[in-house]
């Protein structure tokens, strides 16, 4: 069913955002510069400052309501999804999935590309029937009641692609979390999938020291050394989540603050946010956790992950495409990707970073299309 009543935020809950912002207790101070020790406070205020009074969620709440929403029951559970109709007939079908910090809103741009090419330069025979479903505990689709879910997020996927959508064959693309699911989905039903493009990989059982090509050592020195300087936010989320949440479910200005990092330090933006974001983007995306008290459920995914809920990927043996962006969190050299995936094409980009299909979404809707024309 199409729901249109999916964004109507109370008046109250509004007013409530506004009046947390205006009043927030800012820390004190730190002797050090800009981003050096986190979120930089002048680009916080300043956003923070809009957020309460400059920026219209009612004209970003009527923008959201347009988009083609549906709320399926899979698995006994409701679960949001965006449906952009192929301008052409048969099209082949594709499943999106966003990450973290990420939303659904995040694919809109992408998921217009992938559907209508022709308003974009393309060619309507290219055109795809996108899907863009909330992973469990983001935006709109709620999260599961156990730990232990009964039905895993990629066999949610399946279900909604080839039992509630009619679908018998599929394509999917995502990196980051949505990269997990997707190559759990393709091992799990490759009868039902033509292919996958991946902006990320599952890295392979270990092969041992001796099996390590040296451009393998050096990516996974890299890792390492990523791991060091920037991965405390997963392993925070990964270990005692609910510590972290109680904060950033009750600060606008915490909320904003987890998320604005992220999109600065994974984005090709050269240290300015503003470059490759407006502050409307940004801000729909903070407002979008806040209204859906969502910033605590999205970290299941990655406790989920730590504590061996979540299936690790072993081998994926439909055709997959690797695209890797020069400022996202990791870029695995081609032999890394064959030890677990069937690797047909790899594509390395100039520009771009983690938030890709907003960051450029011409070059990742092409390369999309390039790929899974000859298996349409």
């Amino acid at each position: 069913m199409t729901d249109h009543t999916l964004f109507d935020v109370p008046d109250a809950d509004l007013d409530d955002l506004r009046d947390r912002l205006r009043r927030t207790r800012w820390p004190k101070p730190w002797p050090t510069v800009g981003w050096e020790a986190g979120t930089d406070a002048a680009v916080l205020r300043r956003l923070s400052e809009y957020w309460a009074d400059g920026y219209d969620w009612r004209a970003h709440e009527r923008e959201l309501a347009a988009l083609p929403s549906h709320i399926a029951e899979v698995a006994g559970a409701p679960l949001h999804y965006l449906l952009f109709e192929a301008e052409t007939p048969g099209a082949l079908p594709i499943v999106l999935t966003n990450g973290w910090p990420s939303t659904f809103y995040e694919l809109v741009s992408l998921a217009r590309r992938l559907s209508t090419p022709s308003e974009f330069g393309g060619r309507p025979e290219d055109a795809f029937t996108v899907v863009v479903p909330s992973i469990p505990g983001f935006a709109l689709t709620p999260q599961r009641e156990s730990l232990v879910a009964p039905v895993h997020t990629h066999d949610l996927w399946h279900a909604l692609m080839h039992d509630h959508l009619g679908f018998d064959r599929y394509a999917a693309h995502r990196g980051d979390l949505g990269a997990g699911i997707t190559s759990r989905l393709a091992e799990a039903h490759p009868e039902a999938l033509v292919g996958i493009h991946l902006m990320a990989v599952a890295s392979p059982a270990d092969p041992g020291p001796d099996a390590v090509t040296p451009e393998e050592r050096t990516y996974l020195d890299d890792v390492a050394r990523w791991s060091t300087e920037e991965g405390a936010y997963a392993h925070q989320q990964r270990t005692r989540p609910v510590s972290l949440a109680y904060g950033l479910n009750d600060s606008p200005v915490g909320l904003l603050a987890w998320i604005l990092e992220k999109y600065r330090a994974w984005s090709d933006c050269h240290g300015d946010v503003s470059s490759r974001f407006s502050d409307d983007f940004l801000l729909t995306q903070a407002s979008l956790y806040w209204f859906a008290e969502s910033i605590s459920t999205s970290f299941r995914p990655y406790y989920e992950s730590g504590a061996g809920i979540t299936p690790p990927v072993r081998r994926v043996d439909v055709p997959t495409a690797i695209a890797l962006f020069p400022r996202d969190i990791a870029r695995p050299p081609r032999s890394w990707a064959e030890r677990t995936y069937d690797v047909r094409r790899y594509t390395e980009f100039d520009r771009g970073g983690h938030f890709a299909p907003i960051e450029e979404p011409d070059l990742l809707a092409d390369d999309l299309r390039a790929f899974f024309g000859p298996l349409r």
